[in-house]
C-alpha cells in the first residue's frame, strides 16, 4: 500500500527527479488539465477530483513524513492540487493554462501574503495549504486578467 501512497503524492514518479519536479508536476497538470476540460465542461467534476486530491495529498504527506520527512521534495500532489486550483472557473484557452502555470509558480516560489505561514501548519496540511493559497492567488489575477481582458 505504501508503494500506491508514495506514487500518488509523487505524481506518477515526477516527485524523484529532484531538482524542479514540482515545476515539472505543475506544467504537467496544466497540460493535462487543458486536454481534460477542453474535451469536457466538467468544471464541478473538476472541484470534486480538487477535493479528493487535496483530501489524498493531506493524508498521504501526513504518512510519507515518516519516511521522508517533514515536506519532502519528492511530494509534488501539492503543485497538482494548486495548478488545479489556479486553472479552475477560467477559460480553457491555451494563453490563460498559460499564464495560470505561471502565476501558480511564482506565488508557489516567492510565497507572499500568508503562503508562507501556511507551511508551519502541522503535517499534510502545511505540505497541502501554502500551494493552496498560491493557487487561489494565481486564480484571482487570472479571473481579473479575464474579466477586464487584459490579454
Amino acid at each position: 500500500m505504501m508503494r500506491v501512497h508514495k506514487l500518488l503524492a509523487t505524481g506518477l514518479g515526477i516527485g524523484y527527479i529532484g531538482k524542479g519536479s514540482g515545476t515539472i508536476a505543475s506544467l504537467a497538470t496544466s497540460i493535462v488539465w487543458h486536454f481534460v476540460m477542453e474535451r469536457t465542461s466538467g468544471f464541478w467534476g473538476a472541484i470534486v477530483l480538487l477535493l479528493v486530491v487535496t483530501a489524498y495529498g493531506i493524508w498521504a504527506s501526513s504518512e510519507l513524513e515518516q519516511c521522508w520527512g517533514k515536506d519532502s521534495n519528492k511530494i509534488v500532489i501539492d503543485e497538482v492540487a494548486g495548478t488545479g486550483v489556479a486553472l479552475l472557473f477560467v477559460p480553457v484557452q491555451l494563453k490563460y493554462i498559460a499564464a495560470g502555470f505561471v502565476l501558480f509558480r511564482f506565488f508557489d516560489i516567492a510565497k507572499p501574503l500568508l503562503i508562507r505561514k501556511m507551511e508551519k501548519l502541522p503535517k499534510g496540511w502545511g505540505v497541502m495549504a501554502d500551494d493552496l493559497l498560491a493557487g487561489l492567488y494565481a486564480n484571482i489575477v487570472l479571473q481579473l486578467i479575464v474579466h477586464f481582458q487584459l490579454w
